[in-house]
C-alpha cells in the first residue's frame, strides 16, 4: 500500500512540474494573479481541486 502512494506522490510532482518546465513566464504570471484572490477564492479552488481528484480517484479505483 505504500509503494502505491510513493507512486502516486511521484506522479503528482511530475504533473505539478510540467507547467514550470515547459511554460516558465505563463506560470509566474498565473502565480502572480492567483496570489491576488482573496482567501476565500483560493480556498474555493481547492476544495474543488481536492473534491477533483478524489471524484477521479473513485472513478478510476
Amino acid at each position: 500500500m505504500g509503494d502505491f502512494w510513493l507512486a502516486a506522490l511521484g506522479l503528482m510532482l511530475v504533473l505539478e512540474g510540467v507547467m514550470p518546465f515547459l511554460f516558465p513566464a505563463a506560470w509566474k504570471e498565473t502565480l502572480r494573479k492567483v496570489a491576488q484572490f482573496q482567501d476565500g477564492q483560493v480556498r474555493f479552488i481547492g476544495l474543488t481541486l481536492m473534491l477533483s481528484g478524489l471524484l477521479l480517484i473513485y472513478w478510476v479505483k
